[in-house]
């Protein structure tokens, strides 16, 4: 895997080195809740476990995970995954972002490099993302990054033992400008 760069942020190899921060960000109730699987509370030393597991499925190409570094300080700001090659050449990104981060665009400003990668360097079709109906931060960032809306699977996840409806953006090889 590759280090992505981007005008302010370096996206690099995750390690066991940034268990700390990805479990002090991943405990916070508010990134929590923007997505369907970070637990809370966050289990003490989850960190370690969930990157292991992550990097395992990486190995196997079933994924490529990158940590969000700021290049000004180095530090790790989130994290965001495109998946693997596959036979209908299409991937889903998932991100998150720290919380004292938010509002700054990182998240827009790493989309856009991960959906680069897609096209780019895994020779995807389509890249497709999906959020919370209630977690407009997220699907502001799928619009900023170039894709389109294409609806609402309601009901499609179970967050907190109730079903939520998710709203499904993506962007197509021929839309992408680069």
């Amino acid at each position: 895997m590759k280090t992505v760069e981007t005008s302010r942020l370096i996206l690099r190899r995750l390690t066991l080195d940034d268990s700390a921060r990805v479990e002090e960000y991943a405990s916070d109730y508010d990134v929590a809740k923007t997505t369907l699987n970070i637990p809370h509370p966050y289990p003490e030393g989850g960190a370690r476990e969930f990157i292991t597991s992550i990097l395992e499925a990486e190995r196997n190409g079933k994924i490529a995970i990158f940590a969000i570094t700021r290049k000004e300080d180095n530090g790790l700001i989130g994290l965001i995954n495109i998946t693997g090659t596959n036979a209908n050449r299409r991937a889903e990104i998932g991100y998150w972002i720290g919380k004292p981060y938010w509002g700054n665009g990182y998240g827009t400003e790493a989309a856009r490099a991960v959906i680069k990668y897609g096209f780019e360097e895994l020779n995807h079709n389509r890249v497709y993302a999906l959020a919370f109906t209630d977690n407009p931060g997220s699907w502001r960032i799928m619009e900023k990054s170039g894709m389109k809306h294409e609806g609402i699977l309601r009901q499609h996840a179970i967050r907190d033992g109730r079903p939520v409806d998710m709203t499904y953006y993506a962007i197509l090889r021929e839309e992408y400008t680069g």
